[in-house]
Formats: structure tokens, C-alpha cells, sequence
């Protein structure tokens, strides 16, 4: 519990404009969605919005990550590296993750696209994947166990036949890119330690077709796909435990309600 920083109200009013810009470079992004475009593309759109804005892409460089945005297709679960010679196809479902810098500050987001009619599965599967995320939300209020989200989240995810990734999860961001808490998203009912105001974290799900289980590319090292080659999708709000409930500080399209 110690490692949770409670954000003072200079840095909760600069996460969320940084939040807030992740945001807007996503719904710029999603512009450049079209069959017969490379990921690389879209990579660089959103490298020059970023910077065209005063901020820099956190994933850039970081620990020799290349680019700007991970862009994970289909099977990929998350860590998918734009490139030239991933050209997006009819029938492609994609997640486009983007975490800004802005005055030293983090916002971190993320959502499915899609390319020209997909297959009813698929729609399922984002479906579910954004209920998931909606479901862990609300979880967040001061007082409640961390744990809860991944309760909730895991629960509705199985009871619609798809399994949830355990390799991977949320964190707090903010200061940096990865923080305190831990954010898994299965865990036990009432697990974990106690959500406070001024805390700030993804909630992030990543849900699977198939097997809950990846295989990390050995040739980049960042790739990470289903064992089995079935579809995955994520969603991701950074996410404010306010005095009452929570904000949703990568919102831009007033979704959620601060409660």
C-alpha cells in the first residue's frame, strides 16, 4: 500500500490533461483505420499529432520499445510493434494503444477498431471486452478492494464463454508510465488493498476468444499472441478515485459520469 502515490491536486490536474490529449490522439487515430493501410502509418499520424501538441509518446524508447503506439491486430493480445508490412485487412480487428507525455505528465488509453464488416464472434468479443472494462469502473470508489475489479471483470467474461488474460494487467500511472497498484483483472472478491482519493490507474482488460494464456515474439520481444491463435481485444480508461466514486480522465466523449 505504501508504493500507491496519492497524486497532489497540481499533479491530478496535469495526469488529466495529459489523459485527455492520449484520448484525443486516439479518436485521431481511429481516422486513419482503413483497409489497405499499414500499421506503420497510423504509427507515425499519431507520433506527429502527439508531438504537434507539445507532448511526447511514452512508448517510444522505452525499455527499446520503437514506436510511438502499440497497434495489436487479431490474435495479437497487446505489445504489437507498427510496421510496413502489417497492412490492415477487411475483416481486422485491431487495438490501438496510445500513452502520452505531456509537461511530465502520463495519460494512458486505449480501444478496438475495426476494418470493413467483421465476423459476428468478433463483435461479441469487443462487446463483452468494453462491458468488461465498464464493469471494472464501477468497481472504483474509495473504501473498495482493488481485487474487485478483476472479480467482476473475470466473472461476466467467463459467464460469455471467453477466457481473461492474467499475464498482463493494469497499473497506476501518472508521474510515470508504471506505478503502484498492481490492476489484475481476475482476482478473488475483496482482495487486494483499499482504493483511496488520489489514486490514479488503468484499468485495462484483455479478453481472449481462446485460451487466457500468450506467447511473447522471440524475434522482437514485445509481440505478445494467443497460445492458440484466436482472437483477443482490449479496452482502457485511466481511471481517478475521486472523494465519492471516480473520474475517467481519458473520457473525451462524456461516456461516464464523475461520481
Amino acid at each position: 500500500m505504501s508504493g500507491i502515490i496519492i497524486k497532489t491536486k497540481e499533479q491530478i490536474e496535469g495526469i488529466r490533461n495529459s489523459s485527455k490529449l492520449a484520448a484525443e490522439t486516439l479518436d485521431y487515430a481511429g481516422k486513419f483505420v482503413k483497409e489497405g493501410v499499414s500499421t506503420e502509418e497510423i504509427d507515425n499520424k499519431i507520433e506527429e499529432f502527439i508531438i504537434s501538441h507539445g507532448a511526447i509518446p511514452a512508448t517510444k524508447g522505452y525499455n527499446g520499445y520503437p514506436k510511438s503506439s502499440c497497434i495489436s491486430l487479431n490474435e495479437v493480445v497487446c505489445h504489437g510493434i507498427p510496421s510496413e508490412k502489417t497492412v490492415l485487412k477487411r475483416g481486422d480487428i485491431l487495438n490501438i494503444d496510445i500513452t502520452t507525455i505531456l509537461n511530465g505528465f502520463y495519460g494512458d488509453t486505449s480501444r478496438m477498431f475495426t476494418v470493413g464488416e467483421i465476423s459476428p464472434s468478433a463483435e461479441k468479443l469487443i462487446k463483452v471486452t468494453k462491458h468488461c472494462l465498464d464493469l471494472g469502473i464501477q468497481q472504483v470508489k474509495p473504501g473498495n478492494h482493488f481485487g474487485n475489479i478483476g472479480f467482476v471483470i473475470s466473472r461476466y467474461a467467463r459467464a460469455q464463454g471467453f477466457s481473461v488474460v492474467y499475464e498482463f494487467c493494469g497499473h497506476g500511472v501518472g508521474v510515470k508510465f508504471h506505478e503502484d497498484p498492481q490492476v489484475d483483472h481476475t482476482s478473488r472478491r475483496n482482495s487486494g488493498p483499499k482504493m483511496k482519493p488520489g489514486m490514479i490507474f488503468t484499468i485495462e482488460p484483455m479478453i481472449n476468444q481462446g485460451r487466457a494464456s500468450t506467447n511473447i515474439d522471440k524475434n522482437d520481444g514485445w509481440t505478445a499472441r494467443t497460445v492458440d491463435n484466436k482472437l483477443s481485444a482490449q479496452f482502457e480508461h485511466t481511471i481517478l478515485v475521486t472523494d465519492t466514486g471516480f473520474e475517467v480522465l481519458t473520457d473525451v466523449h462524456n461516456e461516464f459520469n464523475i461520481t
